[in-house]
């Protein structure tokens, strides 16, 4: 049997099954229903600008609930060095060399807390500073979506993927202060997807080295650079 606030129904009779089933499918439109407001309002706020969301490190709010700069004096120091360093090398794997170099440290943040932890200079921590949108001061909503498919397993699985920047639902250049201009920021983007060397492809010209033919073999087959 199975009970409700309405009734006791005997799932084996042909009119409580009935019942039931009219129930469960009232109550999962309600739950679409009530997931499209949601959603429509979450969109509506972030048109606006004024969807909160989670910062990264570097960016605070005030006491007004606006997006201002970090009040840690180190915090904003490291991520600038950062920035200029990017500025002078033009190579995010440059900076992280020459920061583990120097044994200077970087500001971490999980999401959702609001305690900075300061760690060893990685690709992935100056990879971030260069390519989050909220650092060049912008409000953006909509840079990843979530895709279900079938696993090998046979499961339907979800996973999120990035959204390219034209096909960002909102963009809001000049949202807040941040540590550098949003021209600046398009510009980096396109530098780094410059720097990014496909698999096969090596390293382009050939460098100094005691290779005899270094950089400039390739593969009789697939006619790709030969690399160690």
């Amino acid at each position: 049997l199975v009970a409700d606030s309405d009734g006791i129904y005997c799932p084996g009779h042909i009119n409580d099954r009935m019942i039931l089933g009219l129930k469960g499918a009232m109550a999962e439109y309600e739950l679409h229903l009530i997931r499209a407001r949601l959603g429509g309002g979450l969109r509506n706020k972030a048109k606006r600008g004024e969807l909160e969301q989670n910062l990264p490190v570097g960016l605070d709010r005030n006491e007004n609930g606006q997006i201002a700069l970090s009040a840690d004096e180190q915090v904003r120091h490291a991520i600038e060095r950062v920035v200029c360093m990017w500025r002078r090398l033009g190579s995010a794997r440059q900076i992280v060399t020459e920061l583990v170099g120097e044994g200077q440290r970087l500001p971490r943040r999980t999401v959702g807390q609001r305690r900075v932890r300061w760690v060893r200079a990685s690709y992935g921590a100056v990879h971030d500073f260069l390519t989050n949108p909220a650092y060049a001061g912008a409000f953006v909503f909509g840079r990843t979506r979530t895709e279900k498919y079938l696993a090998d397993d046979g499961r339907v699985r979800r996973r999120t993927v990035q959204v390219p920047l034209e096909q960002w639902s909102v963009c809001i250049p000049d949202h807040h202060p941040g540590y550098v201009s949003w021209d600046e920021y398009l510009a980096g983007r396109e530098r780094l997807r410059a720097n990014v060397i496909r698999r096969g492809e090596g390293g382009g010209a050939a460098r100094e080295g005691t290779a005899l033919l270094q950089g400039i073999v390739r593969c009789g087959r697939c006619g790709r650079r030969m690399q160690v």
